[in-house]
């Protein structure tokens, strides 16, 4: 009886232990979400002003933006919430981070390219350009390593690659050429930038998860394109 005893109160220790580490890590974990956010919008703004190629789903809310008046970053809430209603039939579930992505990306965006005029030296665009897909790279770890959800995009990408069975990198490649196929048709920008984008994201993405990684209760806890579950309160399973 008092080794049972002891090993409840033992457990019930280290559960309360783990939700205090757990709490802790709140505040760190949003301050990730937002922050990287902020900079992801801000580069795909920046990507934008150096007028050299933008990434496939800018090219695709560039085009749009050109054929509809509205502005790019508006297109891009919008396409994002579309987005989202496919994520029904594939089973997936928003997160915090998800409803965080579709809003503040284009509002990010839009206000960027009111604060940064058109630039016509190709000696600042270039550096311009580079600028923009490094902070991508550093936005896109901060914001996956907060763990409240994927993007719209990731998530659809996701979604259908656990429904068809297809690669996830076959899925992705589809989708984003698809996408830029669309948006160069419709009148966006595709340049060096979208294929050095193409080229450099998936290393800097990689590179900034891993240093963005925030401990977890069990070890390092490491992001990836879905949410990982948070650990079960003891009483609940």
């Amino acid at each position: 009886m008092r080794s049972s005893a002891a090993t409840g109160e033992s457990g019930g220790e280290e559960g309360a232990r783990k939700d205090r580490a757990a709490g802790r890590r709140l505040p760190r974990r949003l301050v990730h979400l937002y922050t990287g956010l902020v900079l992801y919008g801000l580069s795909m703004g920046l990507q934008l002003r150096a007028g050299l190629g933008l990434e496939p789903w800018s090219v695709l809310n560039q085009g749009i933006s050109r054929h509809t008046g509205l502005s790019i970053g508006t297109v891009t809430i919008v396409s994002g919430a579309l987005i989202l209603l496919l994520w029904i039939p594939l089973r997936q579930r928003p997160g915090l981070g998800t409803v965080s992505n579709v809003v503040i990306l284009g509002l990010v965006m839009d206000a960027t390219l009111a604060l940064v005029p058109d630039i016509s030296a190709l000696a600042v665009r270039i550096p311009l350009l580079i600028t923009a897909i490094l902070l991508n790279g550093m936005a896109t770890g901060l914001y996956i390593s907060a763990r409240f959800g994927p993007g719209p995009r990731d998530g659809l990408m996701t979604g259908l690659h656990h429904r068809t069975g297809r690669p996830l990198r076959l899925v992705r490649t589809c989708i984003e050429v698809t996408v830029l196929a669309a948006g160069f048709a419709l009148g966006g920008s595709v340049g060096v930038g979208t294929v050095l984008y193409a080229l450099a994201i998936g290393p800097l993405a990689q590179f900034s998860l891993r240093f963005f990684t925030i401990e977890g209760p069990g070890g390092r806890i490491v992001a990836s394109s879905t949410p990982a579950p948070e650990p079960a309160p003891l009483p609940q399973g």
